[in-house]
């Protein structure tokens, strides 16, 4: 077991799972774990989304250790660890998985909010959404 409290952070091509996110998070100094998992919808804003198709900047991996060291910095945290998924995703499809393991319940859920709101914010992943009917618009991730 590794005392290095940023476990596992990358973005992948391929499915992600939340399991591994998981395991990589497990700690016996840990009491509480929290979990964010992020799918695709069938819908935003009235229309019906067909896929999504997420993009990255080349610093964007860079990017998200850096957001997981500060949220590993927040009081209580013992390990957290993400993942994203780049390329076409199809509805119910795993976009990102986060999770955080901490002494205790409230500084568990705290980082794990703040990892995927300060992930939204700073990690340069594009979204673009594809609409059923054969448009699509560039989301702005935050």
């Amino acid at each position: 077991m590794t005392h290095e409290p940023v476990r596992l952070t990358a973005l992948r091509d391929g499915d992600i799972s939340v399991a591994e996110v998981l395991a990589a998070v497990a700690d016996p100094s840990a009491g509480g774990h929290a979990l964010f998992v992020g799918t695709v919808r069938d819908h935003d804003g009235g229309r019906e989304v067909a896929k999504l198709v997420y993009s990255a900047h080349p610093t964007a991996t860079e990017r998200l250790r850096d957001v997981a060291i500060e949220v590993a910095g927040m009081p209580g945290v013992v390990a957290v660890a993400g993942l994203h998924r780049l390329g076409e995703l199809e509805i119910g499809d795993t976009t990102v998985v986060l999770a955080v393991s901490a002494g205790h319940r409230a500084a568990a859920f705290d980082a794990c909010r703040a990892f995927i709101d300060t992930l939204k914010q700073r990690v340069p992943v594009w979204k673009e959404q594809v609409f059923a009917d054969g448009t699509s618009e560039w989301v702005d991730h935050a």
